[in-house]
């Protein structure tokens, strides 16, 4: 009868059909390698799941869900297997760099500055974990560090101008100048039209104590782009500095026209006004920027001396311990200081403010850097390393 026929048919290939829901519900590292080297990224992470489940020290297979992982991007799920698989064995070849680069992927700097300096102790040649190394150090913002290990990946992958440019900012904010110089000279030579790299010239050769060539820097930068982001903020800095205070002042006013939340130009606007004895349009400059900007120690210093020519003692006061708590090892905060409690009647305190300006009577001179910009450029997290 044809209903026994079925039942047979049935009967000969149950086995078939439990062997197939087996592997299904049982992957083997051989069904998720081939899952993978097919593409199917989600399915392979699935079994690789599936196998670590089964062989929880199985360091490989954590290893490989790591990288099944990061195909999809999904670094935040990749980085926990890959530091599972170097806990179970942490010699595994190329997993602390995939750890790096996970952790880099999320802008974890820190994190992936750990597991790549494990990378290149395993492996010095590897320019990939020293080039990100370099790189997570930058976006740490920790610039001596970065030049240490962008510097040889730079060298060895000389058309890589991305790479040269976060070497040259790495210097300049490291506050080596002689470093930062040279490097914005060759990508100069490469790009001689770009005015960023005029203005970062700049900031170098002030850094240097070079300021007759900064300002030919900024005025090259200004004439090739002359809307370009600070570039007439700096060189109003450069004027500023010199003391060649009606020059500096059309150069803040340019760039408030282009910004008008340019707290650093109102700042300095104000000290101008101030310093030509107009405490009243200074106090309404320096206030405007302490609005858009909080950190700025030349406003808390003018607002401290203003204050206290009005005898608003207590306001100068709290202006004044500001500015020094900004930076405690430039004078004239420390000075003012002492006048103002010399005013007070305050012998003892002023006394001690004014023995801090013997001790720092070489003044430390203030550059560019940190003024154009108050923060480095992020990296792009978006590409490939």
């Amino acid at each position: 009868m044809k209903w026994r026929s079925e039942i047979i048919l049935v009967a000969l290939f149950l086995p078939v059909l439990c062997s197939i829901s087996s592997v299904a519900q049982r992957p083997s590292p051989e069904d998720a390698m081939a899952l993978e080297q097919q593409g199917k990224f989600p399915e392979a992470a699935q079994a690789w799941r599936a196998v670590t489940a089964r062989n929880p020290n199985d360091a490989a297979a954590f290893a490989s869900l790591g990288i099944v992982l990061s195909k999809q991007q999904k670094y935040s799920e990749a980085a926990p297997a890959y530091r599972r698989a170097l806990a179970l064995n942490p010699k595994l070849p190329g997993v602390a760099l995939d750890l790096g680069l996970a952790e880099f992927k999320q802008g974890h700097f820190q994190a992936a500055a750990v597991a790549l300096r494990a990378a290149l102790a395993a492996d010095p040649s590897s320019t990939q974990a020293r080039t990100l190394l370099g790189l997570s150090y930058y976006g740490m913002q920790r610039f001596a560090e970065a030049v240490k290990y962008l510097e040889p990946s730079a060298k060895s992958n000389p058309g890589n101008l991305e790479l040269e440019r976060l070497l040259a900012q790495s210097c300049l904010w490291a506050k080596n100048y002689s470093c930062a110089l040279e490097e914005f000279r060759q990508l100069l030579e490469k790009s001689p039209d770009s005015a960023a790299t005029h203005i970062l010239m700049g900031e170098a050769l002030d850094g240097l104590g070079r300021p007759a060539e900064a300002v030919a820097e900024f005025e090259a930068a200004a004439k090739i782009s002359p809307s370009e982001p600070n570039v007439h903020l700096g060189l109003g800095y450069l004027y500023w500095k010199s003391q060649q205070y009606e020059e500096a002042k059309k150069e803040f006013e340019r760039e408030l026209a282009l910004d008008s939340a340019s707290a650093q130009s109102m700042a300095y606007l104000g000290d101008i006004e101030w310093k030509n004895n107009r405490p009243d349009a200074a106090l309404s400059l320096l206030k405007r920027a302490i609005g858009v900007q909080k950190n700025l120690r030349i406003v808390y210093l003018d607002l401290g001396a203003i204050y206290m020519q009005q005898k608003n003692y207590l306001d100068a006061q709290a202006a004044l311990r500001h500015a020094v708590a900004l930076d405690p090892t430039l004078p004239d905060a420390h000075y003012q200081l002492g006048r103002l409690y010399q005013a007070r009647g305050d012998g003892a305190d002023a006394e001690k403010e004014l023995q801090k300006v013997q001790e720092l009577h070489k003044k430390a001179e203030e550059s560019l850097v940190g003024k154009i910009a108050i923060s480095p450029p992020a990296l792009n997290l978006s590409e490939d390393k």
